[in-house]
């Protein structure tokens, strides 16, 4: 009986020895022992450099392939915001003439506004607008194109969606001289135009040009308006067109929006404001007038239409290679 027993006690210090070898380091001294199984599993295995390396490298696949999973989504949701801007907030139309001089100048980028008249906001007489060629007002030499088919359709995307500029769309940017039930007349005992009786100031024309070359006076329909060009020397404005349908007149319907600030190149962003000449006049009587017929036969010089549908502002964004500026 008491062989057993001293057996058990001089086995003792084996065991532990065994203990201690298979449950991995000892135990810093000082720290206190659980004294249950999950003591063993305290010890963490030291990672060598390899191993780090290797996870490193795993998650950057994880996110590589996660990235390609949702770029289509980005690209689909970037898209979306910009045909959304374009169609219903504002757009960037690039000036390919001098006809706005010296207000606009040829290559400078304007932001027009097409979010307010969605609210029933209408042209008044000063604002600077862009309008859809209500017929016959624009160049038709538009060249074939030579890309493929593969770059085409992706230029039309792109077109559709207003990040690249458009070819086929005839739009041209006038200041507002009459409204509706205007009478717009050119030229009084000084040579000034006058809406409804009353001589206007017009400090944005180019330098050197009268307000009119040519003699007018037009009664304007409700419904329409009568723009000119800043420059009006080189501007094909509503006076070169009063024997087309409308007499000179555009509808409000063919507006675009208003152009409210030059946003391109830098040192020339600047709002562009109503002179307070034209928009502190009264009201005309809202009468239904009819616009005279074009006293005589004058040359109707022709205008390239805006590169438009550009959110971009960089200068390479609008860049249309071969076109010259009338």
């Amino acid at each position: 009986m008491g062989t057993r027993g001293r057996g058990r006690v001089a086995d003792r210090p084996a065991d532990r020895s065994a203990a201690r070898s298979t449950a991995g380091p000892a135990r810093p001294a000082g720290r206190p022992a659980t004294g249950g199984p999950a003591d063993a599993e305290v010890a963490i295995p030291v990672r060598g450099r390899a191993d780090r390396r290797r996870t490193a490298r795993r998650a950057a696949r994880r996110r590589r392939r996660s990235l390609l999973r949702e770029l289509p989504l980005i690209v689909f949701v970037a898209l979306l915001v910009a045909l959304v801007m374009k169609t219903f907030l504002v757009q960037v139309f690039v000036i390919p003439s001098g006809s706005m001089e010296q207000t606009i100048q040829i290559g400078d980028r304007v932001l027009v506004d097409k979010f307010t008249p969605w609210f029933g906001a209408e042209p008044e007489r000063g604002d600077v607008v862009v309008f859809k060629d209500p017929g016959g007002w624009l160049e038709s030499d538009h060249q074939p194109s030579t890309d493929g088919p593969v770059l085409r359709g992706a230029k039309q995307v792109l077109t559709f969606v207003g990040l690249l500029p458009s070819d086929s769309e005839q739009d041209l940017i006038k200041r507002v001289i009459g409204v509706g039930g205007d009478t717009v007349e050119c030229c009084d005992d000084q040579g000034r135009v006058s809406v409804n009786g009353t001589p206007i100031d017009e400090p944005y024309l180019a330098v050197g040009n009268p307000p009119s070359r040519q003699p007018f006076k037009v009664k304007v329909p409700q419904g329409r308006l009568w723009v000119m060009g800043d420059h009006r020397d080189v501007s094909a404005d509503s006076r070169f067109h009063m024997g087309n349908p409308g007499q000179g007149t555009i509808p409000l319907s063919g507006v675009v929006g208003r152009a409210f600030t030059i946003v391109w190149p830098v040192s020339r962003i600047d709002q562009l404001d109503a002179p307070g000449s034209l928009s502190k006049l009264a009201k005309a009587p809202q009468a239904r007038g009819v616009a005279p017929d074009s006293p005589g036969a004058r040359p109707v010089p022709m205008e390239p239409p805006l590169v438009m549908g550009v959110l971009g502002i960089l200068p390479l964004v609008g860049r249309r290679p071969g076109r010259r500026p009338a």
